[in-house]
């Protein structure tokens, strides 16, 4: 096992944009805010335990319960989006709302806090096993938020929209997505399994 530190809270020397220009996205007070577009690790990894801390913007009262209400992803991978958004005391939550895995599954609960508070992301990944670019099993994830578990085991049947790949893959990198709201992030770190 090794750990690899993406973002100490100091600078974006292990992101690019997806044109593998420089990350442009702000760095102060120990933590980075979403713009100018996704950025992606340098980075990549196949089987992982992947942390990653966040913080939701306050946003106006008319975007709660929207895909407008601090909206963002983190790509496992750069292939599947776990929802970033701010969907407190949203019941039951839906597969875009925060914790899902895009478009494939809710969260088993809730476990947001309100914006303005940090959240936490633990993914425990077991990639696709592959044979050139056909998948033979599928990836399977474990999802605590906040310490919750969210997704336990959760089988992962194909890629969703949006991120590097259009495909499923055994190695890839971690993908912030910029979706024009100033999410912060902060701690983000993978440890190879």
């Amino acid at each position: 096992m090794s750990k690899i530190v993406l973002f100490d809270g100091t600078d974006l020397s292990h992101f690019t944009q997806l044109d593998g220009t420089p990350a442009k996205w702000k760095v102060e007070n120990g933590y980075m805010t979403v713009e100018h577009g996704n950025i992606v690790s340098k980075e990549t990894y196949g089987d992982a335990h992947i942390h990653v801390e966040w913080m939701e913007p306050q946003m106006p009262p008319e975007a709660h319960g929207t895909q407008w209400n601090g909206n963002s992803g983190v790509y496992i991978q750069g292939c599947y989006e776990l929802q970033v958004l701010d969907s407190y005391g949203i019941e039951p939550p839906k597969d875009d709302d925060c914790g899902a895995i895009y478009g494939i599954q809710a969260p088993r609960v809730n476990a947001c806090k309100p914006a303005l508070e940090w959240q936490t992301y633990d993914i425990y990944l077991r990639t696709a096993r592959m044979e050139d670019d056909r998948v033979i099993e599928p990836a399977i994830v474990t999802i605590l938020q906040n310490g919750q578990v969210i997704h336990n085991n959760l089988v992962l049947p194909r890629h969703t929209p949006g991120g590097v790949y259009e495909k499923v893959v055994a190695e890839g990198p971690l993908l912030l997505q910029d979706h024009g709201q100033a999410v912060s992030y902060r701690n983000i770190w993978i440890e190879t399994l």
